[in-house]
């Protein structure tokens, strides 16, 4: 029976990696499947098959759908910004040239955001401390000296122009306030019906954007596997594993190795894209990663 125990709480205590790990590979099944397919269109396709695959589910489990319309509405708005305008952002920067872990370093700054704001907001316990500040900086500047240095640079599959960097910027705007939104007013309820209404709300906004690209979606092996992973693995798999975190108490652990994904990603897009990883993008990815530590890492009690 004990040994039991220990595997379990073995489990429980590297499911957080195994989440960031699934994490991580959104923005390199980004990279994957926009050769063959328009940005908006793949994600109104795997908002659709995950709706479908979370309805089964739901009707088996029979589980209980938001009862009022006011949980609806902020389900709604947090679906529209952190699936619409967050994954949309990132697939339409990746579309238009930057790398995996460009996107991803991008988006990683939102927890910096979050808690700035929080802070700013007086809605946090305490005001911005220096060590807060400090981090910010850090990370505002490891995250310059990637984007610069791409900007000059201007490599193939990892460039950076206006528009792309306007896209990933967006994401990363979308998932804050989204984020926020999420804190302040959606209840908590059962993660699986309320997936749902977001993917419902976020197939809402996308629709318009999908039908006005002009290229058509190209179904192949490599677009197929994409469309596969990103409804079964991210969206059905990270979403119920981050369940299971949540009902097991491990939430804050997720929280803690976020900030790992950015560099995570930079090395599967190495590994399987040749996106370069050099010592002055290192050294930015340590520097945004450091800083965001720093902001997010809970205050030391007296």
């Amino acid at each position: 029976m004990a040994d039991d125990s220990d595997g379990q709480a073995r489990l429980i205590r590297w499911m957080p990696a195994v989440f960031v790990l699934i994490w991580a590979t959104g923005f390199i099944v980004a990279r994957y499947g926009m050769p063959h397919a328009p940005p908006f269109t793949f994600l109104l396709y795997r908002y659709l098959l995950s709706i479908a695959c979370f309805g089964v589910w739901i009707a088996i489990a029979r589980v209980r759908w938001p009862r009022t319309g006011v949980e609806w509405l902020h389900l709604g708005v947090t679906g529209a910004l952190m699936h619409g305008g967050y994954l949309g952002g990132v697939w339409a920067a990746v579309k238009g040239g930057m790398g995996s872990g460009l996107s991803a370093l991008i988006v990683g700054i939102q927890p910096v955001l979050t808690a700035v704001w929080l802070s700013v907001t007086g809605t946090a316990m305490s005001r911005v401390s220096a060590r807060q500040w400090l981090g910010l900086l850090l990370g505002f500047a490891g995250l310059v000296l990637v984007v610069w240095r791409k900007l000059m640079q201007g490599q193939a599959g990892d460039h950076v122009t206006a528009t792309n960097l306007a896209w990933a910027v967006f994401a990363l705007l979308c998932i804050t306030a989204g984020t926020l939104y999420q804190k302040r007013f959606v209840k908590p309820c059962d993660v699986r019906s309320a997936n749902t209404v977001q993917l419902l709300a976020a197939a809402l906004v996308t629709a318009p954007l999908a039908l006005l690209e002009p290229e058509a979606f190209r179904w192949n092996a490599q677009s197929a596997g994409a469309m596969a992973w990103s409804v079964l693995g991210l969206t059905l798999g990270g979403s119920s594993l981050l369940y299971l975190l949540i009902q097991r108490g491990a939430a804050a652990s997720v929280t803690s190795l976020m900030y790992l994904v950015p560099p995570t990603t930079a090395v599967m897009a190495w590994l399987l894209f040749n996106e370069p990883i050099t010592l002055t993008t290192v050294v930015g990815i340590a520097l945004t990663a450091f800083g965001v530590a720093l902001v997010v890492r809970p205050p030391r009690r007296a």
